[in-house]
């Protein structure tokens, strides 16, 4: 749908142009876009591949495992179904505290793994004829771990400071007070949802 959206943008935007005559500035928009948008690429790769590094030195270090252990009793409160030793318990921490600390591309890989595991789990719950959803069918764990991953509670918005550096902020990190505030609202409203969706459906989809 987003292409299509995009597609018809661009079209009428060029066909605008072409129409009044403006269709020189368009094309020199174009260009100057394309070669700031690989400028901010490179520079978004040296901040991803260093605070990656970061996150993989704490994990070496035992560091991460010391923080998913601290985080237990949060992840037995969001995910009550989920066993404390499944390895979906880990992967969630490591998304999260990747996502507290702002490293939006350290946790994905984390997040995908942890949906593999979740979806495991679903499996063997419908081989033991336990309490499990259809297949194809996101369990309330996994729509959880969804919403609690979109809110994103972020105590240092990397990403964000690292584009407002990039665009020539005075103060790039102005912005982490009101990112803080914002995220733990999000969050908040977040797991409400979750708890009254999960209370009120008891078994069905979230």
């Amino acid at each position: 749908m987003l292409n299509y959206i995009w597609s018809v943008m661009m079209i009428v935007g060029i066909l605008w142009a072409a129409l009044h005559g403006n269709l020189e500035a368009v094309t020199e928009a174009a260009l100057d876009s394309a070669r700031e948008a690989v400028t901010l690429g490179i520079s978004m790769l040296g901040i991803m591949a260093f605070w990656s590094g970061i996150l993989e030195i704490g994990n070496g270090a035992g560091l991460i495992g010391l923080l998913s252990e601290k985080m237990k009793p949060v992840l037995r409160f969001l995910f009550p179904r989920l066993p404390d030793s499944h390895p979906a318990m880990k992967q969630i921490a490591v998304n999260m505290i990747a996502n507290i600390l702002g490293l939006g591309w350290a946790a994905t890989p984390a997040g995908l793994k942890a949906m593999e595991e979740l979806k495991e789990l679903e499996e063997e719950r419908r081989k033991k004829g336990g309490d499990a959803f259809a297949p194809d069918t996101a369990s309330n764990e996994m729509c959880t771990f969804l919403i609690v991953n979109i809110s994103s509670l972020q105590l240092i918005p990397i990403t964000m400071i690292a584009y407002r550096s990039q665009y020539g902020s005075v103060d790039p990190a102005a912005i982490t007070g009101p990112s803080l505030i914002a995220t733990a609202a999000s969050t908040a409203a977040a797991v409400v949802f979750c708890k009254v969706m999960d209370r009120k459906q008891k078994g069905k989809i979230l």
